[in-house]
């Protein structure tokens, strides 16, 4: 079976490794020149954890990751006013979790892909014709192919998506809100293993030191404007306008963004194609990860779930054979469900990222420091987080 996989992101990858296990013949075509590494730091647990331990990634990705050891809230002035171990997350988790660079895992999934598993960097689907047989596609650049199916992992602005299912604003729930990360050398405030937040009424900006002397900013602040600024410009003004005023050490981080030469800035929405069976397919064309079902950061946890669904629609595929429409219905049957109650949970967690007012502040504030309590805080976690699924064996 030839299957043609828009994105290079971590569902794609992901997908096409699971594809070659199985003897069908994946392509990737990524719009990126080559394998994009920015991003920010996603904590990483549950299926998606098994899934790279069933791929042997997982010494890699946890030589690669970090054993976060203190969540910490302060002021304006940088005291602490709250927070909590960690630790007790892993414990829920039973050990099975770590925080990573999105774009360290990205490449570590690139780099376990067979040698015959094709990719095409810097070039895009533009059109899409289904028949009885096969699906006929044209790209900006390279000839037009014919491939069996095609998948869109290609993220929460999908192209698949927009070519086949209909314009983005149909399936798109904006959470009126917007996040923003970025890297820097030589900061000089480090505060190892420990994730430190500064919030105000309806922004948060967190640090976190990372090796070789980098240092990693993630913006989160609340907007009725779902508008992204078009330009990095544009993008860096925007936060100067949220945060240039605030304090704790917002002054020194904006010297810091100037010299920026990349900056992540996108909305925070989610993705519900429908809770109809077959929602997430047409004809020959599915959708995966953020594509068919962005949780959103409020969830933490779209990487390990991309991996999850790539894992199980690769699976289905396998074993319907040349039945495609009975795979992509055993696909969504499977994990639709789930992914829904995710949803539900991220969208529980949105005062968290952007507190409404002086009162949720506080409130927030006060539940930070009740996790510091280790029963607390593992039964949260075993009830918010854990994954109630088990991956088939294909």
């Amino acid at each position: 079976m030839r299957v043609l996989i828009s994105g290079a992101g971590i569902a794609g990858p992901t997908l096409a490794y699971w594809l070659a296990r199985h003897g069908m013949t994946p392509t990737i075509v990524e719009r990126a020149p080559k394998l994009r590494t920015g991003g920010y730091v996603v904590d990483f647990w549950g299926a998606g954890f098994d899934v790279a331990r069933r791929m042997e990634l997982l010494p890699e990705l946890l030589r690669a990751g970090y054993a976060i050891r203190e969540v910490r809230i302060v002021d304006r002035n940088g005291r602490r006013v709250s927070g909590f171990p960690a630790s007790a997350f892993t414990r829920a988790m039973g050990g099975q979790f770590t925080s990573l660079p999105r774009g360290d895992l990205a490449a570590a999934i690139f780099r376990a892909l067979p040698d015959r598993v094709e990719t095409m960097f810097g070039d895009a689907i533009a059109r899409i014709d289904q028949t009885p047989d096969d699906v006929r596609v044209t790209f900006k650049h390279h000839s037009p192919r014919a491939f069996d199916i095609v998948v869109g992992a290609d993220g929460l602005h999908s192209n698949v998506r927009e070519l086949v299912f209909g314009p983005q604003r149909r399936f798109e729930r904006y959470l009126g809100m917007k996040v923003a990360a970025f890297e820097t050398d030589d900061y000089p405030l480090r505060d190892e293993l420990t994730y430190v937040m500064y919030p105000e009424v309806g922004q948060i900006v967190s640090r976190f030191s990372m090796r070789n002397d980098r240092t990693m900013f993630l913006f989160t602040l609340a907007d009725r404007d779902p508008v992204i600024p078009s330009d990095l410009a544009g993008q860096k003004a925007a936060l100067r306008d949220r945060f240039g005023r605030s304090g704790w050490e917002c002054p020194r981080i904006m010297d810091a963004l100037e010299a920026a030469s990349e900056l992540y800035f996108d909305r925070v929405s989610q993705i519900e194609m429908g809770p109809a069976s077959g929602s997430w397919a047409n004809g020959r064309v599915t959708l995966a990860g953020d594509a068919a079902f962005c949780i959103s950061l409020l969830g933490g946890q779209g990487s390990a779930l991309a991996m999850a669904a790539a894992y199980i629609l690769a699976g289905e595929l396998h074993r319907a054979g040349a039945r495609h429409e009975e795979a992509f219905a055993r696909y969504q049957q499977r994990f639709g469900p789930f992914v829904s109650m995710k949803q539900r949970a991220a969208r529980r967690f949105a005062g968290v990222f952007a507190p409404k007012s002086r009162f949720s502040l506080f409130v927030g504030t006060q539940i930070m420091r009740l996790l510091s309590i280790g029963w607390v805080a593992e039964l949260t976690a075993g009830r918010e987080f854990s994954d109630r699924i088990s991956l088939p064996d294909y």
